[in-house]
């Protein structure tokens, strides 16, 4: 790979590759990209792009999906497994958002659709050469905290999302640290000096969601006394974070799914649409899937904003990060009090890491906060943390002579749960092998792995 050399100024010169066949977008590409202050190289196969990204360095590749020789996407693949610090962007023929969901997923940082508008053209441009080269860590105080492999997993999956402008779908439980998540792809992004905005979709009633979302012009509705931007307005150029999405009704989601795909909203009361440059990160503790086989989600909106998911592990599948995190939290719950740290005896983190946490780290907060005001002595016993071990609770919810059979369906989840993980093992992990074991398709065994919350 070539060096870079500084310019006669003594600055070092940003390099953008396009690749296309027609002269025409070539030219109109190159001259913007002239202007904004770029050197623009060209190529017009994948062949020959591929071969221009082994010999030489660049800052941004620009690629149509169609060429000569084969697809875009095979441009993609290849740069997101070999060269992780070269952002890539797609040009799609207009309305063919397949093309783009399939780029995203393949590692892309952005689209653009044809006919190509210059200002998301530029805009797409300064975005992604003002991605970091290289990530900063997570520090511990943000929250993101664990060394379990699955936490690793998760920091790996933010540092990798952060370098693209792929919509993402966060899932897990309640209190297993969602936002959180959405947070950090914000910060370590090119967005991060602009808003990080975060909406609870189900707490906006519904007679009011347009005019929240979009804005509105003054006398618009009784009560508009004057102009006011929305949501996306209040998050341009930074990132929309939608929670709860699924809480969204359905004529709400037929509006959304429009400006996320015009990237134009149109206030209450205007005539005229607005662009606007906005990432979104969704999230929701239901499930999607079901959402759209029960008629309560849009597919087509689903499949936008489902490009790339990001699952939050709930407590109970990391316990060995329960002792990092009761110490953090205790930590910081002493310094907002003004009192010293009490240390927790290791029958009561024996306790906390048998527990289940069906709130997550939310819950563990609670009963920490809790046990920080019964505790003596500077020390916090298994009493001060009063929770209830979760044989016994087991034990309490079952009939006698149950054998753990009731409910029914905790017993049949329980059954299916440990035979898919049984096949996994068996496989290695190959979802399609081990679907082959159980007898059922892959389409069945990933829904029933998202169902169950197997990783």
């Amino acid at each position: 790979m070539k060096r870079r050399e500084p310019n006669t100024s003594g600055v070092i010169s940003r390099t953008v590759l396009i690749v296309d066949d027609e002269e025409d977008i070539l030219e109109l590409i190159e001259l913007t990209l002239l202007r904004m202050g770029l050197e623009v190289e060209r190529a017009m196969r994948v062949e020959e792009a591929i071969e221009k990204v082994k010999a030489g360095h660049y800052d941004l590749c620009l690629t149509d999906m169609r060429l000569p020789d084969g697809e875009g996407l095979k441009l993609v693949e290849f740069v997101s497994q070999n060269v992780r610090d070269l952002p890539v962007a797609v040009i799609t023929a207009h309305g063919n958002t397949e093309n783009a969901v399939a780029a995203l997923k393949a590692g892309a940082f952005d689209y653009l659709a044809k006919p190509v508008s210059l200002e998301q053209l530029r805009s797409l441009v300064k975005s992604a050469l003002s991605l970091p080269s290289a990530q900063p860590k997570v520090a511990s105080d943000q929250g993101l905290i664990g060394s379990s492999p699955i936490m690793q997993h998760v920091r790996d999956m933010i540092e990798k999302l952060a370098r693209s402008e792929a919509p993402v779908h966060v899932t897990g439980e309640s209190g297993s640290g969602k936002e959180l998540a959405a947070r950090l792809i914000h910060q370590q992004s090119a967005r991060r000096d602009k808003p990080f905005v975060p909406v609870n979709c189900g707490a906006i009633p519904e007679n009011l969601m347009e005019s929240e979302f979009f804005g509105y012009r003054k006398g618009a509705f009784t009560g508009a006394d004057a102009d006011r931007d929305g949501f996306f307005q209040a998050a341009h150029g930074g990132t929309l974070f939608l929670d709860e999405v699924a809480d969204l009704p359905l004529p709400m989601q037929v509006k959304l799914l429009r400006a996320i795909q015009e990237k134009k909203v149109r206030k209450v009361g205007y005539t005229q649409e607005e662009a606007v440059d906005v990432r979104i990160i969704s999230a929701t503790h239901q499930s999607l899937s079901e959402c759209v086989e029960a008629g309560k989600f849009r597919h087509d909106l689903y499949y936008r904003l489902n490009v790339i998911e990001l699952r939050m592990p709930a407590l109970r599948d990391r316990r060995e990060d329960v002792p990092v995190f009761a110490n953090f939290i205790l930590d910081r719950l002493a310094r907002h009090v003004g009192t010293a740290r009490p240390e927790i005896e290791s029958s009561a983190m024996k306790a906390l890491q048998q527990y289940d946490f069906p709130g997550n780290v939310r819950e563990l907060e609670n009963i920490l906060e809790r046990a920080l005001a019964l505790c003596s002595g500077g020390r916090i016993t298994e009493d001060d943390l009063q929770i209830t071990p979760p044989e016994i609770v087991s034990r309490e919810a079952a009939p006698s002579g149950s054998n753990g059979k009731w409910p029914l369906q905790d017993y049949l989840d329980r059954v299916e749960k440990e035979a898919i993980l049984e096949a996994l093992e068996k496989t290695r992990f190959n979802r399609t092998a081990a679907a082959k074991l159980l007898g059922i398709t892959f389409r069945s065994i990933r829904y029933r792995m998202e169902r169950l919350g197997i990783e």
